[in-house]
């Protein structure tokens, strides 16, 4: 398969701030378990301290591939393919500040009355993918990339062959 587009992001706020909550978490466990022993609070705190772990494992690189017919982004585990067939336009992403910095990794939200998943970090510029027909629930599309009118271009170019 020969890519028209291939780029690592990463994001070193995104590391920092998963970091630091994990370890924030992991302390309070620390500190709650050699007082209480197991109980819920420990236990709850242990719970986030490994699920802000998962985060700063599977959410350090996102990867961007465009095929000829294709665009895949891959976040660690996750996954997500969408055919160039079914993207009717692609434009910057236009989320307000509350929904654009309010969640890095893959998160879900409605903006104006429409379903977008983000694949996203917190600094990068992001790219908006509006599809044809619903993938599942999702509407629209939204990823991060350091290289949004690039990216914009190919996909624009393809669309119109």
């Amino acid at each position: 398969m020969e890519y028209l587009y291939r780029e690592r992001v990463q994001s070193r706020i995104t590391s920092w701030l998963f970091l630091v909550l994990m370890l924030i978490f992991f302390a309070l466990f620390a500190w709650r378990f050699s007082a209480l022993g197991f109980r819920v609070y420990p236990v709850v705190c242990l719970f986030f301290a490994l699920f802000f772990l998962f985060y700063l494992i599977n959410y350090r690189v996102l990867r961007i591939i465009i095929s000829e017919d294709v665009v895949l982004l891959k976040f660690g585990f996750v996954r997500w393919k969408t055919l160039l067939a079914n993207i009717q336009a692609i434009n910057l992403d236009d989320s307000p500040a509350w929904i654009k910095y309010g969640g890095a990794g893959v998160h879900f939200a409605f903006v104006n009355r429409r379903y977008r998943a983000f694949y996203n970090f917190l600094e990068h510029p992001r790219v908006l993918i509006t599809f044809h027909h619903k993938q599942g629930l999702v509407q629209e599309l939204v990823f991060t990339t350091r290289h949004p009118q690039e990216v914009i271009q190919i996909i624009q170019s393809r669309l119109k062959k």
